[in-house]
Order: structure tokens, then C-alpha cells, then sequence
């Protein structure tokens, strides 16, 4: 059996205190460098409308996903209510109020209620446009009036 002296225990004691701190430190550095490479979350305002009502008391907000097949089309129609749409793929070509707009992904719009909207229109013949709509509506009425 082999025993150890006291300079001998506190060397290989000392050699282990060491490899502990070694490790820590390099743990705790490893650490800190992930955290700093984690991104930053990131906001951005897609559109920021002002509605001036005396009261949006009793309103209902409705989100919708509107997915246009490629070459689909949408017949005439109003929204009785404060309309805001984000397209989150594709492109669509809408005449709203006569004026024409063509609206590509990552582009918002507000439509005041009551608007004409004579077409909407998915122009790919590859590709599907998906809107995202929000409504702010009376829950009595419909969000979409189409019109014959």
C-alpha cells in the first residue's frame, strides 16, 4: 500500500483546486460568450392608425388569414367597419376607391369603412398571397358586404 506524504497530498491537492478553477473559469467564459451572441428581439410598427370615434366601447377585433390562390380574384365589396391588412406572402393588386395599389409581402395599408373595393387580385399563376386583415367591427355586423 502506498501512502502519501503531506507535501504530497497538499500538491495533488492543489493541482486539483486548479484543474476545478480552470474549468469553472473556462465554463463560466463559454457562458458568457453564448449570451452575448443571442440576437436582440427586434420591433417594428407594421402601421399605426388613429381612430377618432366618442367610444370603441362594444367593438369586436377580428383577425383573419385570407390565403388567394394563384390567379384567384375577389368579386366587389365594403368592410362597414376600420379595416387594417398586412400581406405576409405574395403580391396583390387591389383597387380600392378607384385608386390602384399593389401591395408585395411585408406591406400594410389602412381602409376607411364603407370603401369600395371593386378587386382584389392575386396576379401570380405560380404563387398563393396570404393577407393577414384586422378588423374592428360591431359583433353584430359582418366584417365584408359583397356587393352583386
Amino acid at each position: 500500500m502506498h501512502t502519501l506524504t503531506k507535501t504530497q497530498m497538499k500538491s495533488k491537492l492543489n493541482r486539483t483546486i486548479a484543474i476545478i478553477s480552470l474549468l469553472t473559469a473556462s465554463t463560466l467564459s463559454l457562458c458568457a460568450q453564448q449570451h452575448t451572441d443571442i440576437p436582440k428581439i427586434t420591433y417594428i410598427t407594421i402601421l399605426k392608425q388613429l381612430l377618432n370615434g366618442q367610444s370603441i366601447s362594444n367593438k369586436e377585433v377580428q383577425m383573419e388569414v385570407v390565403t388567394f390562390p394563384p390567379g384567384s380574384s375577389s368579386s366587389a365589396h365594403r368592410h362597414p367597419c376600420p379595416t387594417f391588412g398586412y400581406l405576409l406572402e405574395g403580391e396583390l393588386e387591389s383597387v380600392f376607391e378607384g385608386v390602384r395599389h399593389v401591395y408585395k409581402q411585408g406591406d400594410s395599408f389602412y381602409e376607411k369603412p364603407y370603401g369600395l373595393h371593386s378587386v382584389t387580385r392575386n396576379n401570380s399563376k405560380s404563387k398563393p398571397a396570404k393577407l393577414l386583415v384586422f378588423f374592428i367591427n360591431d359583433p353584430s355586423k359582418p366584417n365584408s358586404i359583397h356587393l352583386k
